[in-house]
């Protein structure tokens, strides 16, 4: 039995205040209540998180219909742009992005690297892959860090597949064993289609 992996991108989040502690704006917690509504029909297993707060907030309402609390996991949380641990203004962060793209081991200084993000991700996610296997796991998660994990099985899944995303936003990887044999988009608004 194929192990299904549902990559949450967190919702709408104020532009202000702390990374791990910046919640859902009234259109997050919204559309978080449509996460939960879609994930329902889904049999899901287990609910595990990036620490962040908007990320919790957004698969809570899964978590709390299957009966179990969110697992967190220090490792799933975003990369680590900057040494101060603010939000990086959208003027900043593009290029930035960029140049990470780019570049895998481009950092500033005191920061992480994609490479950097995507090894501790990945190991999280395969230690998932076994110890949940042939489960339907959802991981909550944040945009750069989704699309590197994403990515690290399909190379299609990079910057511009980052900048389509949208928050929130869903995607079903189907793995066999520690392989992707399939993904497929399950958020659409504004007419987005599904992959």
């Amino acid at each position: 039995m194929n192990t299904h992996i549902y990559m949450i991108r967190h919702g709408d989040s104020p532009k202000e205040g702390h990374e791990r502690t910046r919640g859902l704006t009234e259109k997050g917690i919204a559309d978080a209540q449509k996460v939960t509504d879609l994930l329902k029909k889904e049999d899901i297993d287990v609910v595990v998180s990036s620490p962040y707060l908007r990320s919790v907030l957004t698969v809570k309402g899964i978590s709390q219909h299957i009966g179990q609390s969110v697992i967190v996991k220090e490792d799933l949380k975003e990369r680590i742009f900057s040494t101060d641990n603010k939000r990086i203004s959208d003027q900043e962060l593009g290029p930035l992005l960029e140049a990470s793209f780019r570049d895998p081991d481009f950092a500033l200084e005191g920061a992480e690297s994609n490479t950097d993000c995507q090894s501790r991700a990945i190991a999280v996610l395969n230690t998932l892959l076994h110890t949940y296997e042939g489960k339907r796991i959802v991981v909550g998660t944040h945009g750069a860090i989704m699309t590197l994990m994403m990515g690290h099985y399909d190379s299609r899944f990079d910057l511009s597949f980052l900048h389509g995303t949208s928050k929130p936003d869903i995607y079903r990887m189907e793995f066999n064993g520690l392989e992707l044999v399939r993904v497929q988009r399950l958020w659409t608004e504004a007419g987005r289609v599904m992959i």
